[in-house]
């Protein structure tokens, strides 16, 4: 049976969890001060959050959160990355971050997004997306493009009715 203190700090990591659309596990060790403070500003910047907690403790909070516990790559130290708001821009975030020379000490080691556990690559796919916004974006051009063209077929005859009588006219007054 936890603690007061321990059930209060799985409570915390529960509710971060049920807040997150996707959670990272990344590997700290190594990284200074300085450097791990950056990671976090970084982070936050993408509306994330990073919490460095017990596994056992996030295990608990992801079981109670009717969520996969991801045994196979929570060992060791690990930092966990909150994404609340956009899950491709927090991974960019962290991809960013550990690309920087100098960073190589935060390594990506996967995480859990739509109730399934992911691997790094998948992170790191992941993080490669356009933004949002441009997505939004591009689908919308998408779902124009037969729209648009449909239009254009309907003001064909129209448009060429309008060329065919401009033309009358100009003969017209080339004759007068």
């Amino acid at each position: 049976m936890p603690t007061d203190a321990k059930r209060k700090m799985i409570d915390l990591l529960a509710e971060k969890v049920k807040a997150s659309q996707a959670i990272y596990i990344v590997e700290y060790r190594g990284l200074t001060v300085s450097k791990a403070t950056a990671v976090r500003k970084s982070v936050r910047a993408s509306e994330g959050e990073i919490k460095i907690a017990k596994n056992t403790f996030v295990r608990i909070a992801l079981s109670e959160s009717g969520l996969p516990e991801a045994r196979d790559i929570d060992f060791g130290p690990n930092a966990y990355v909150f994404a609340y708001k956009d899950p491709a821009a927090t991974a960019k975030a962290l991809r960013d971050f550990s690309k920087e020379k100098g960073n190589e000490a935060l390594v990506i080691k996967g995480g859990i997004m739509g109730g399934k556990v992911i691997s790094a690559a998948d992170v790191i796919a992941l993080a490669d997306l356009p933004p949002r916004e441009v997505l939004l974006a591009q689908l919308l051009g998408v779902m124009n493009g037969p729209i648009r063209s449909f239009v254009t077929v309907l003001s064909g005859p129209a448009r060429g009715l309008v060329t065919a009588l401009s033309q009358i006219a100009e003969q017209k007054e080339k004759a007068a």
